[in-house]
């Protein structure tokens, strides 16, 4: 079997690595690596311009196949692109165009397509981890709408989005996954106040409060009592979303290391056990690449990789973890100095790596979650 991406796929990476070259000059990429942002206002409407962000419901002549979708993606991750908010709108706009009223799809979708309009994702608790079904967040209908309390965590560029797409309970008799609405709230509503909170890796996510927040019903996007259905429908693919990337940057950083000479003028890479241990890790990247190509393969061929994506996910996170801890201390003490450190071992983005990598085990749900979805869905296990 020949898994190459074939010439129209290259060419499309050619492309796209062009575009960050053009959009992401470093001046840019420090600052936001300086502030934990992960969005850029100007970085976003480039995407919109080039039609790469609602290639699956907006209103592109030349949508992505799933394939190219996957190379864009890709080299974003690689890059560290501030696409996060960009591809939150993309997924709850494949919601709101499939759920939405007509007044909300056409009020939303063309500004989350442009890239002038961003939203934040609400769904886990601070009681609940990563147990998104565990919803105390409560919505009490009232004349013209909805009234909303209650509290969310990690709720990424919620300090810089429009809207949140947030999962509350409307019906307070419920249990898990029944009686959940979703609705699309803008975060500019009185009651609702946005704190950063700092991660290990430097990235600014948010805890969100909601005290008597008043929206009208036009902004709700699933029927009452039906969200838990849009909210699979919006994280449907954000288990097949590319791990790999930070992976590849971190052994490219290392590879960079090990053909350097030392200040004895040795070169590691001379070394045995510095090539065992990046080809172990290079050994893992290829899995982990395989795995995301499988989730592709699927998706282009109208599959829905309920076990496989979850099964990218779970390797290629942990892999990460595995191959940031060894890569960092074969490198030593070296490795430890920060971006910022002028004498930072290839620009400090070993150590960085090695922050970054402990919260990928949990972003789009943690290792624990995706063994129970492998579990039910490939095994045929009953329910955690």
């Amino acid at each position: 079997m020949d898994f190459a991406l074939d010439a129209e796929t290259e060419a499309f990476r050619t492309e796209v690595r062009a575009f960050l070259d053009e959009h992401l000059p470093p001046e840019v990429e420090e600052r936001l690596y300086l502030t934990g942002e992960s969005h850029d206002d100007a970085f976003a409407r480039a995407l919109g311009e080039r039609g790469w962000i609602a290639s699956e419901w907006g209103p592109e002549e030349r949508p992505l196949d799933p394939t190219h979708a996957h190379v864009l993606e890709a080299e974003l991750a690689k890059a560290e692109a501030p696409f996060y908010a960009v591809s939150t709108g993309a997924m709850v706009g494949r919601v709101v165009a499939a759920s939405g009223s007509e007044e909300l799809r056409s009020e939303v979708l063309p500004g989350i397509a442009s890239g002038e309009v961003t939203i934040a994702l609400g769904m886990t608790e601070p009681e609940a981890g990563s147990d998104v079904a565990a919803v105390q967040t409560r919505a009490r209908p009232v004349d013209g709408g909805w009234v909303i309390d209650g509290q969310k965590m990690f709720t990424t560029n919620g300090h810089a989005a429009d809207h949140v797409f947030l999962l509350v309970r409307t019906d307070p008799a419920s249990r898990r996954h029944r009686g959940l609405t979703t609705f699309l709230v803008p975060l500019d509503r009185p009651g609702v106040d946005v704190q950063a909170v700092r991660t290990i890796s430097g990235e600014r996510t948010n805890i969100t409060y909601y005290a008597d927040v008043f929206v009208e019903d036009r902004w709700r996007i699933s029927e009452v009592g039906d969200g838990w259905r849009s909210l699979m429908l919006a994280l449907q693919d954000e288990h097949s979303a590319p791990f790999s990337p930070h992976l590849a940057r971190l052994l490219e950083a290392t590879e960079q290391w090990a053909a350097t000479p030392g200040v004895d003028g040795a070169v590691p890479l001379d070394r045995p056990d510095v090539r065992r241990r990046l080809a172990r890790a290079a050994t893992e990247l290829e899995v982990a690449q395989l795995l995301e190509a499988r989730t592709t393969w699927m998706e282009a061929n109208g599959e829905v990789p309920l076990a496989e994506g979850p099964m990218s996910k779970l390797f290629s996170t942990e892999a990460i973890v595995r191959g940031a801890e060894d890569l960092t201390a074969l490198v030593g003490p070296d490795a430890l100095r920060s971006r910022t450190d002028p004498t930072a071992v290839v620009g400090g983005r070993i150590e960085h790596t090695l922050r970054f990598s402990l919260g990928t085990t949990i972003y789009a749900g943690t290792s624990e979650v995706q063994r129970n979805i492998i579990a039910q869905h490939r095994c045929g296990l009953p329910r955690a």
